[in-house]
Order: C-alpha cells, then structure tokens, then sequence
C-alpha cells in the first residue's frame, strides 16, 4: 500500500517518510499513499514560507502585508480594498486592517472615489513600491537557490504537476480566506 517515494525517502531522507513508517508500523491496513504527496507539500511550504518571510520580518511586514503590498505593485494600478481582498484570498476585514496599517507607515494611500465615497482606491506610495522592489529580489533569489537542486525538466515537471492539482482544487474546493 505505500507509494513510491524516490531515493531520498526510500533511504529515510526526509521526516514524511518517517512519520508514513510510524503509521504503517501501528496501521499497517490504511494506505499512506497521501500523505507522502501532502505531507511532503506541507512540510516544503512550511520550510520555504520560514525562511521566505525572513526578509519580511526583517522590514517589519507580516506575508499578508506583503501579499498586499505586492498586489498593488504587481498589478500597476490602484485596487479597491474588495479588489485586493480577491487578489490575495483574504477577507475584506483583513484587508482592512492591514490596509490601515500600512497606511500609517505610509507604504500605500487611499483616496475616496469621486463618485462613491463609500469606495476607497488604494496605490502604493514611493516608499511602499521601494520597498516591495528591495524585497521581491532576495525571494527569489532564495527560490531560485532552493529550486537549484533541481534540473530544469525537474523544475517544469514539477511546477506543470502543482499547476493541474492547484487548478483542480480551485476549481472544486472553496478557498478559506483568512
């Protein structure tokens, strides 16, 4: 019942495979079969999000700052606050928040709309572009250092494979948005 896990793990290379004998020593009837592909899923996104929000911390942002901060430079435009809240699966009173926050370390600007004064837009100010432009390249820097021991074909295998399952549960499960 155990799927195949490659070399590394085969060998006890990572700590997924660990766990999958520890409940296959005390379960040996339930097929682990998913939790070596989610596990391993969650344990890399668990790694990589540690050291990827070093740089964040480091100017005092939170991931979900960024994810905002990078909405607006990444799109080029201003976005309402509900457009935001799209753009990073979060709720509008999340995005609200940390809108509020980032305003006053002046990183974006809200302006009402002429028409709707309920409506706010919202750009990045110099300093919040800046800082986005400071930060984007040491992230990918690290991806690209991480990612390096990987071939290329690897690379592209990989990404096509995360690709169809991220499409798959997007099309089937509802995002949670935080």
């Amino acid at each position: 019942m155990r799927a195949e896990n490659g070399p590394a793990a085969e060998a006890g290379g990572d700590t997924v495979a660990a766990v999958v004998r520890q409940w296959q020593a005390v379960r040996p009837d339930i097929d682990t079969a998913p939790m070596e592909v989610i596990g391993r899923i969650n344990r890399c996104a668990a790694l990589l999000q540690q050291a990827e929000d070093a740089p964040l911390r480091r100017a005092g942002l939170t991931r979900a700052e960024f994810d905002l901060l990078g909405a607006l430079r990444r799109t080029g435009h201003e976005l309402t606050p509900g457009e935001l809240a799209r753009e990073t699966f979060s709720s509008g009173a999340a995005v609200t928040k940390r809108l509020k926050q980032l305003q006053e370390r002046e990183l974006v600007e809200r302006r009402a709309d002429a028409r709707d004064r309920r409506v706010a837009h919202v750009r990045l100010t110099d300093a919040g572009r800046d800082l986005v432009d400071t930060i984007l390249p040491e992230q990918l820097s690290y991806e690209s250092v991480v990612l390096s021991v990987l071939g290329g074909d690897e690379q592209g295998r990989l990404s096509g494979l995360l690709g169809e399952l991220l499409a798959r549960l997007e099309g089937r499960i509802e995002v949670r948005r935080s």
